[in-house]
């Protein structure tokens, strides 16, 4: 469950965190209001639960209360990663002297938290990561005696600050971990913390990331869910409504398979052959043809799709009922890439008479299936 920046810089607030003086506005008149309450140049910010919102155009900066009216008019008639814009926040504009990144996330390999932080942080870790990865310290976290003070000084440390700053810094990744027990999250990051010119570090950016598991205990963030339908674009929307977990990723290739843990090896072995999957599509246990013909339905939606590896493990899916869904949505709905499809287990042998049929190939194994989708994607480049 993501958090808009300014829900997570509330959270961080009430954990004794320092923001920058702001508000949130929902029409240009809000905007001027909450910079005129500021009483400096401010930064107008998109509020969208996507990333790299300054290369879209949805961050600007703002030297008058007008001003801000105007550049808020902008940004709330765009769309970022094809999300409405419905809201800004306007904060003061700080004085930096240096942008930090902090951030708290899961390993899954060490199966703990580490912290991860880096004293050249404004750009996405990510690149971060490829470019200077010498820059990033990381430390994990013992799950028994959890973050201690004396670590987090010694992070800031390894960061390379000295003097006052390591205990200020050392106290902001305290209460970032504080924030990560109270709340089950899976990530959070400020990117950039600001140090300013006067020695004060400032949250600028928040991100939160709070595990769907554990909202039950977090009856606040389920309210939030309710009135904040524009988080999911229409594609996460119809995923929702059919009770099919639904991700999107930069590849060009569509998973549609039934289970996670099978959806997973998909993924990997579309990577191993050397393709990019752009879409986790888990129809879940017992699809039928209709089911079927929805998934698709979603996955093609997405732009970024070149092709659709269909992966069905029949068990209490029944793989001829897979195989009507399949010729239904190849009749009925406007497929213009090219579909691969493995089915084995439950009604195997009819369910590929159903495609033989209808003249669609299929393949036998998973690597057969992962190896001709990219070969496909690859000869339509």
């Amino acid at each position: 469950m993501k958090l808009f920046e300014h829900e997570a810089k509330d959270i961080f607030r009430a954990f004794g965190m320092p923001t920058p003086p702001g508000g949130v506005a929902k029409t240009p008149e809000e905007a001027k209001k909450r910079a005129e309450e500021v009483g400096k140049p401010v930064v107008v910010k998109a509020q969208v639960l996507s990333g790299k919102r300054g290369k879209a155009g949805g961050v600007k900066f703002a030297d008058t209360p007008d001003e801000a009216a105007s550049i808020a008019k902008q940004i709330l008639a765009m769309r970022i990663n094809d999300l409405p814009v419905e809201a800004v926040l306007v904060e003061e504009k700080l004085d930096i002297q240096q942008e930090i990144y902090a951030g708290i996330t899961i390993d899954r390999n060490e199966r703990k938290y580490v912290v991860i932080g880096s004293a050249a942080g404004g750009m996405s870790i990510e690149e971060l990561a490829e470019e200077s990865p010498e820059k990033i310290i990381k430390m994990h976290i013992d799950p028994f005696l959890g973050f201690q003070a004396w670590e987090a000084r010694n992070m800031a440390i390894a960061m390379g600050f000295e003097g006052k700053a390591i205990n200020r810094l050392g106290s902001f990744f305290l209460k970032l971990w504080k924030i990560v027990e109270a709340h089950d999250v899976e990530l959070t990051e400020i990117n950039p913390l600001i140090l300013t010119k006067d020695g004060r570090f400032l949250a600028a950016d928040a991100r939160l990331n709070i595990d769907d598991n554990s909202l039950f205990r977090h009856k606040d963030i389920i309210e939030r869910i309710k009135r904040e339908p524009s988080e999911q674009n229409e594609r996460e929307r119809m995923a929702t409504e059919n009770d099919m977990a639904y991700v999107e990723l930069d590849g060009d290739i569509a998973c549609i398979c039934n289970g996670a843990g099978l959806t997973m090896a998909t993924l990997d072995a579309v990577s191993i052959y050397g393709g990019k999957a752009s879409t986790f599509l888990d129809l879940g246990g017992g699809a039928d043809a209709e089911r079927v013909e929805k998934g698709i339905e979603i996955a093609m939606m997405y732009p970024r799709v070149k092709a659709i590896l269909i992966n069905i493990m029949g068990g209490i899916t029944r793989c001829d009922e897979v195989a009507k869904g399949i010729v239904a949505a190849r009749d009925d709905r406007d497929i213009t890439v090219p579909l691969v499809i493995r089915m084995v287990g439950t009604n195997e042998e009819e369910g590929q008479e159903i495609l033989n049929k209808a003249g669609i190939p299929f393949l036998k194994t998973m690597e057969e299936a992962a190896s001709k989708v990219v070969e496909l994607v690859k000869e339509a480049a």
